[in-house]
């Protein structure tokens, strides 16, 4: 407590500056938020972007043998209808295709993503007799934008030098995406135009009218050894049909081509009759992925297959260590990559980009508090203008603390907030260090105690202080409640710019007046 109890403080404001004005704790408070905010920055999670909940699901109906105008009408459409019998159902997409039909869903902006979930498979089992005959079972896939946007993409192409097969290929990059799965706070990992080994059976058409079996037959056949739904397609040139590929289902190839299909005038039919079997990759997957890309400022135009990995991290988990670990993996095994004729690109890396972001708001930010301490020292003076100085890194300090305490992390919107109130923190330690220098130099105070006058100049100005801060801190508050994808991911705003504020009236009556007694050299009073 202060030594002067013959000072009387009428508000909060000349209560705090009492307090610690003479108070040896107060410079190790200062030292503490100052550390707290440093180690705050340091290990927040780092993104470049806030990121929004948006979530939603797919349907999907496979119905084999019907063209995509009989999925839309038979399937799509009555479906669409019943889905949007639920409430919180943003947006519905649909896409009839050969054999097979999707619905995606886009549920309302806060709407809880489990219990839309249970509600849209509810709806589609419940409405599983109006499905017209042939249709398969459907399947429901939630997905959530939190962990499908990739933070970091690598591509894995096949070098020239070194001949490699496309299951080889799949089977080497499958080893890698299952050591980044066991990395903390990986969300999901997939592959793009990976060409997948399988078991492939070509029907021949001629044969199956022959022996009067239905591409049904063959299917529900398969499907009673086999773990994975058909994937039926269009006829070939050769009038041969690829009808699914079975994968890592069967041992034994011998299994497959001896399975009993039908009977036939008293004979067995086995698939080996009926159809053409082998191990392959999905043949059926028409697409190709390829890469071309510049080495040591040699352009290669022959474009080269590869297979793109995608990582997702989990909501809330630093992008920067996480691209980190994931580069580690990767350099750990580029020597069997080398040996198997593999190369790989990062082509994506969010972790490096979020850092230098961040690194980049944060180097602006310190020589914004550097402009504002030249500013005012031609209308302050260099000793009161060292002490906002001091005062504007210590909000700023306590705010990240605050942020990193409430699960933030740290990105540009966030930073952004603290840019933008940057000119409004400083206000409330330039009216307490401007109301002391005046008061210092009134001929009335020149009898006073240094420590009089500036718990005095603080406690004056007290009131109107804390009204003006708190009328700009209501004006932030309402874009909380602004709805949709545009509130996520402005929501750092209005999350942290009253929380500096409200830390700035602190600063201003604690640590102003202590760092004023501190650095300000004392005048007599000269008018």
């Amino acid at each position: 407590m202060s030594k002067s109890p013959e000072i009387k403080s009428k508000n909060i404001a000349g209560k705090l500056a009492k307090i610690f004005l003479t108070n040896p704790l107060t410079a190790i408070l200062a030292f503490s938020i100052m550390s707290l905010g440093y180690i705050s920055l340091e290990v927040m999670p780092r993104e470049e972007d806030p990121q929004i909940a948006v979530s939603g699901g797919s349907i999907i109906v496979p119905m084999p043998g019907a063209s995509p105008d009989e999925i839309n009408n038979a399937i799509l459409k009555p479906l669409e209808r019943r889905i949007s019998e639920i409430k919180g159902i943003k947006d519905i997409y649909s896409t009839a295709m050969h054999n097979v039909g999707m619905l995606n869903i886009q549920y309302d902006i806060g709407e809880d993503r489990e219990s839309s979930n249970l509600k849209l498979y509810d709806k589609v089992m419940q409405n599983m007799d109006s499905l017209p005959g042939g249709t398969m079972m459907p399947m429901v896939k939630p997905f959530d934008i939190d962990i499908d946007v990739p933070i970091v993409t690598i591509a894995f192409y096949k070098k020239k030098d070194l001949g490699i097969d496309h299951i080889r290929l799949y089977k080497q990059i499958k080893d890698i995406q299952q050591e980044i799965n066991s990395i903390e706070n990986i969300s999901k990992t997939t592959l793009k135009g990976a060409k997948k080994p399988q078991f492939n059976v070509l029907l021949d058409l001629d044969r199956l009218s022959a022996y009067h079996i239905s591409i049904g037959q063959v299917v529900q056949s398969i499907q009673a050894i086999a773990k994975n739904a058909p994937e039926i397609d269009l006829p070939t040139r050769d009038s041969r049909l690829v009808v699914f590929g079975v994968k890592n289902a069967i041992n034994s190839i011998d299994d497959l081509r001896n399975l009993v299909i039908a009977k036939y005038m008293g004979s067995l039919i086995y698939l080996k009759d009926i159809a053409d079997v082998n191990y392959y990759y999905d043949i059926q997957n028409y697409q190709e992925a390829l890469i071309s890309f510049q080495a040591d400022g040699i352009s290669f135009t022959d474009s080269q297959d590869q297979v793109t990995m995608t990582v997702s991290k989990l909501k809330g988990t630093n992008a920067v260590h996480l691209a980190e670990k994931i580069i580690q993996t990767l350099e750990e095994n580029i020597e069997d990559l080398d040996k198997n004729g593999l190369g790989y690109i990062v082509t994506r890396n969010y972790g490096e980009r979020a850092n230098e972001a961040v690194n980049e708001l944060v180097h602006h930010l310190v020589l914004t508090i550097g402009i504002i301490s030249l500013i005012l020292i031609p209308f302050l003076g260099w000793r009161e203008s060292l002490v906002v100085t001091i005062a504007v890194p210590m909000i700023l300090a306590a705010t990240l603390f605050i942020a990193f305490m409430t699960d933030q992390t740290i990105n540009r919107i966030t930073l952004f907030a603290f840019l933008l109130s940057l000119g409004l923190i400083v206000d409330d330690a330039i009216i307490v260090i401007e109301n002391i220098h005046r008061r210092m130099h009134l001929k009335e105070t020149e009898n006073q105690s240094f420590n009089q006058i500036i718990i005095e100049a603080t406690d004056e100005i007290g009131p109107s202080t804390n009204i003006a801060t708190i009328a700009i801190m209501l004006t932030m508050i309402p874009m909380a409640f602004v709805g949709g994808m545009m509130g996520q991911f402005m929501l750092p705003i209005p999350l942290n710019v009253p929380v500096a504020l409200a830390i700035s009236l602190f600063v201003a009556y604690v640590f102003a007046p202590y760092l004023a007694r501190k650095l300000i050299k004392r005048t007599k009073g000269t008018h």
